[in-house]
């Protein structure tokens, strides 16, 4: 398992769970800088040494320019004069390599030794101030607290509430610097996966640049270079995404009050959020509320803190009774009703805490709810997936395409609130609906968009509902690209009508808007930011979900990508489960440990020409090349296994293929950058390699072939009894075809079970 999230709440609490949880991100933390500090230490050796190569190299070339061959006689031959030429050819070319070489340690300093110096002292060091501070407010707080504890019950009254003013200051101060903390520690430890990687990447690229068959291998690494290159883009996209909700969350529990001003018995003020129905759209709006117990007379006072006491009209009536609210039957927290006298209907409060309410509802005199409610009738005024509500959702989408797909930020650039909510209002009320012209200037294209994703996040339950929310994303985090297409295909297809109708229509929307991405700016992975955590929002906002955010965004981009696919066929049956070598989780950063590059098997990558039908076959294979690191011949002929795991939709390519052996010319493409069993890092050509062995067509007829010994190439925990848990470098026996697709069969210290296919060559 990977590190733990640290919930903002065990602040609070201070457990020893909690200081053990905060004490593996330290440890990782403290690990990250002393590698970097030695990687720093290492790089600028190799750099050093590197130049001190091109100063030999260019003395061996100017050697070589120097020299002239001087012919006997008097007039030379054609071949003299190019073997005479020869040596200056040589020295030209060297020369230009030394050239590359240059530039390449010019900007070595920049793009790899200066952005880890930065990121070790900029965030790491951050983070270690954080920790003295919090280490510090520690011994303060527990110092304070234990003066406080020893002080005499018979002391003056008043010095004893001085004491307890003290260490409620001091205990309130010892939290926020513990969720600042909290904040920084993961915050680093998000930044790293990108803000690390990146430097390294673009030293390396440097790197394929300079040798000597430098353009083919820039070409062989384009591939792999632009995946990267995007999937850094998208992770910096999902963290920005994560870092404003975990920061959001943070700013939430520094707001929790801890002490509270004596109020009268007579008299309550404060502020009050208000519930106010408008046509289908609830929404909140803050007030500075007073209420005079004997007159029993409430003041509501619209006030903007922001701007400074912009102060509105007050409305004020007479109080009649006061109501706790069900929990279960609002989402809002800290919620109560009261009736007036004077106004008609229920008034809905949100308190700011608890122990607000619990004032509120002491002064007004107010009572505990009858359990006899209706959760459903308290949500008639939310938006609703009916005839209303999929008009107006159609109605809008057909402005944003008509008049503004390629109007930039589409969806991502918020629109006003207040115009936002008269469209809705205006648009989901039947007197209204007819005279919302959308073609119109008034409604820019912003508004349109933000009242779609408004009407989305009023649903009662998200649009791919709290019930697959958890499937969804377990979904997002399976190994296999197809294996995840089936599983979301099988979950949406489990998903309410109407909700799956919704979905379609939306998702058909934002195809034709990615389609439009290079005037619009909005990709796939940009609209998964945009309506990930929309769609699939938790029911409980913790730090854990926040950090599945970019699972919800990736579940997104899926259907958006295979939403053809996915609403027009029926899943196979199964939903996608059948097959246990698809279904193999990701592996998680401590289970299982990525192979070192001289443990990696090589990959070289082609571009070979194809009809299409053969791209778009050869599209959905994997190729699994092993070989030894010890020899590089580029020259080679090659004995290739295709692993043919991904069904093409027509079933004329299911199973396991041999691919035509000795055909240089017709290389197959390169594994998924994505799946641990397939890495496929850019390295040099690979030699002749062992066969990997190929599980059966049928299950019911294995290929015969005699058991023979494997090695294991990376690490595997195993998940049932039937199979083996082995580390890289395992040797095993006896191994042969399995009757499971994508598994062989073989024994380990006498005892036989399953070993996934894609993780053993043979020897």
């Amino acid at each position: 398992m990977g590190l733990p999230a640290l919930e903002f709440s065990d602040c609070y609490l201070d457990s020893p769970q909690f200081r053990e949880r905060l004490k593996s991100h330290e440890m990782e933390l403290e690990k990250t800088n002393k590698f970097i500090k030695e990687l720093i230490k290492d790089g600028k050796a190799l750099i050093q040494a590197l130049k001190n190569l091109s100063t030999a190299k260019r003395k061996f070339a100017e050697s070589l320019n120097e020299f002239k061959f001087q012919c006997i006689g008097d007039a030379e031959t054609d071949d003299e004069i190019c073997i005479a030429k020869s040596l200056q050819e040589f020295a030209g070319v060297l020369q230009n390599l030394e050239d590359e070489r240059t530039r390449m340690i010019e900007n070595a300093t920049d793009v790899l030794i200066l952005p880890l110096e930065r990121f070790r002292k900029e965030q790491i060091a951050a983070a270690k101030e954080a920790k003295k501070k919090y280490d510090k407010e520690t011994e303060k707080y527990c110092t304070v607290l234990e003066k406080h504890l020893s002080l005499s019950a018979k002391k003056k009254e008043a010095h004893l509430h001085e004491a307890d003013n003290q260490v409620d200051h001091v205990r309130q101060h010892f939290y926020e610097v513990s969720l600042e903390y909290v904040f920084k520690v993961q915050e680093v430890q998000e930044r790293k996966m990108f803000e690390f990687v990146e430097p390294l990447l673009a030293f390396l690229q440097g790197l394929f640049t300079y040798y000597h068959h430098g353009y083919e291998l820039a070409k062989d690494f384009n591939h792999f270079k632009t995946d990267l290159t995007i999937s850094i883009q998208n992770t910096r996209n999902r963290f920005e995404s994560t870092r404003s909700e975990v920061e959001c969350l943070m700013k939430k529990m520094k707001e929790n009050p801890h002490e509270h001003k004596s109020i009268s018995t007579h008299t309550m003020q404060g502020y009050l959020f208000v519930q106010e129905k408008r046509s289908f759209v609830s929404t909140w709006v803050k007030y500075y509320c007073s209420y005079h117990r004997e007159p029993k007379r409430m003041t509501l006072m619209l006030f903007d803190q922001k701007s400074g006491g912009k102060i509105g009209d007050e409305e004020s009536f007479t109080l009649r009774s006061c109501t706790r609210r069900k929990t279960d039957s609002i989402e809002k927290r800290f919620c109560f009703d009261i009736e007036a006298v004077d106004r008609p209907g229920v008034i809905t409060m949100q308190a700011l805490s608890e122990e607000d309410r619990r004032l509120w509802m002491e002064a007004m005199d107010g009572r505990e709810p009858v359990y006899t409610l209706n959760r459903d009738s308290q949500n008639e005024a939310m938006a609703q997936l009916d005839v209303v509500g999929f008009n107006v959702v159609k109605k809008f989408i057909y402005a944003v395409e008509t008049r503004g797909i390629d109007e930039q930020g589409l969806y991502r650039i918020v629109g006003v609130n207040s115009r936002v909510q008269k469209l809705l209002g205006l648009a989901m009320d039947p007197k209204t609906c007819a005279d919302v012209e959308l073609d119109s200037t008034e409604w820019e294209i912003k508004t349109i968009t933000s009242a779609i994703k408004h009407y989305l996040r009023m649903l009662p339950a998200p649009l791919m509902t709290y019930q697959y929310q958890r499937s969804f994303i377990k979904a997002a985090k399976l190994d296999n690209p197809e294996a995840r297409v089936a599983e979301i295909h099988s979950i949406v297809h489990r998903l309410p009508e109407k909700n799956r109708q919704m979905l379609e229509l939306l998702m058909k929307h934002l195809a034709k808007v990615a389609s439009h991405h290079q005037q619009n700016l909005m990709t796939v992975a940009n609209l998964g930011v945009v309506f990930g955590p929309t769609l699939l929002r938790p029911q409980e906002e913790t730090v854990a979900a926040i950090m599945d955010i970019k699972f919800q965004n990736i579940v997104v981009e899926i259907l958006i990508e295979n939403h053809e696919r996915i609403f027009k066929d029926m899943p196979v049956s199964g939903g996608g489960q059948g097959n246990s070598q698809l279904n193999l989780p990701r592996r998680r950063s401590a289970d299982s440990k990525a192979p070192s590059c001289s443990e990696r098997p090589l990959t070289l990558f082609h571009t070979p020409t194809f009809s299409e039908k053969d791209k778009a076959v050869e599209k959905r294979n994997s190729v699994v090349v092993n070989s030894s690191a010890d020899s590089v011949n580029c020259n080679s002929t090659h004995n290739w296994t295709r692993l043919n795991s991904l069904p093409t939709g027509d079933g004329d390519h299911d199973g396991l293929q041999l691919a035509k052996q000795n055909q240089p010319n017709s290389l197959p493409a390169s594994p998924s950058p994505t799946s641990p069993r397939s890495p496929s890092w850019p390295m040099f050509s690979a030699p002749s390699s062992p066969q990997l062995a190929s599980s059966p067509s049928s299950e019911s007829s294995p290929i015969s072939t005699p058991p023979r010994k494997a090695r294991a190439l990376y690490a595997c925990k195993a998940e049932h009894d039937s199979e083996l848990s082995f580390i890289a470098g395992t040797i095993f026996d006896n191994v042969h075809p399995s009757r499971e697709p994508g598994w062989l069969e073989g024994t380990l210290d006498g005892k036989t079970g399953l070993i996934p296919e894609n993780y053993v060559e043979f020897l």
